[in-house]
């Protein structure tokens, strides 16, 4: 053995100094604690989604409470305010279309990227019925909150495509395509008997998109951008 090395049977030391042990449950409580924490989040989270479509975005954050089964107090430590609740529903579904994003970009054609952003968007909108009135307050308390301008881009990207290849009409607009998501995201209002049919409406307006030899022009000028963002997000009486 060389001078000064320590014997193999020590092992190499630790470059960090062990937990103190007064201090060890300490630790372990509090990774217990944020791990409940989070938990309790995402719980409220879901339960707040199928209480405001079953109820609306003004359903009693009490309910809520009960549902996620934890006390009132913990609601309003996660969410201090009904609005801050719905902000948070409003960027996870931001982050939801970001998700989607990637398959529809990576479609094997525009016409089949058409397709995907048509029944994935519409099917998202109607199993959410609370997202409009989601969307119209968050209008209210931050009008400079546009993140919908970067799917914007997308589907420019999709609509120039399927056109390059002849499957989409020339005269169709990616706004227009955006109009006939809300169209068909509306028909969540109906509730979950309504679910098995909508498809049939997403087939008719497929086939009304596909260009075709004859088809007649399409009336007026198409919306921009942000005259449909207005329209879309603006705050309704019912609200």
């Amino acid at each position: 053995m060389r001078s000064g090395q320590p014997p193999a049977s020590r092992g190499r030391r630790s470059r960090h100094p062990p937990i103190p042990r007064a201090y060890a449950g300490v630790v372990t409580t509090t990774v217990s604690s944020r791990r409940d924490a989070r938990r309790n989040h995402e719980r409220l989270l879901v339960e707040a989604r199928r209480l405001f479509a079953e109820r609306g975005i003004e359903a009693p954050l009490d309910e809520l409470a009960t549902r996620a089964q934890v006390g009132a107090g913990t609601v309003y430590r996660h969410f201090p305010t009904r609005d801050a609740l719905i902000r948070e529903l409003y960027d996870t579904g931001v982050d939801d279309l970001r998700a989607f994003t990637a398959e529809v970009v990576q479609a094997e054609s525009g016409w089949r990227a058409i397709e995907i952003w048509l029944e994935a968007l519409s099917s998202w909108l109607i199993e959410r019925p609370y997202l409009p009135a989601v969307m119209r307050r968050v209008a209210e308390l931050d009008p400079d909150h546009r993140p919908g301008t970067e799917f914007q881009a997308v589907a420019d990207g999709i609509v120039a495509r399927a056109q390059a290849e002849g499957a989409l009409r020339p005269d169709v607009t990616s706004v227009d395509i955006s109009v006939l998501v809300d169209m068909l995201g509306s028909l969540g209002q109906y509730g979950g008997t309504y679910l098995p049919f909508w498809r049939r409406q997403l087939a008719i307006v497929l086939d009304g998109l596909r260009a075709q030899p004859g088809a007649a022009e399409l009336p007026g000028a198409a919306l921009d951008f942000g005259e449909f963002h207005d329209m879309s997000h603006r705050k309704r009486p019912e609200d």
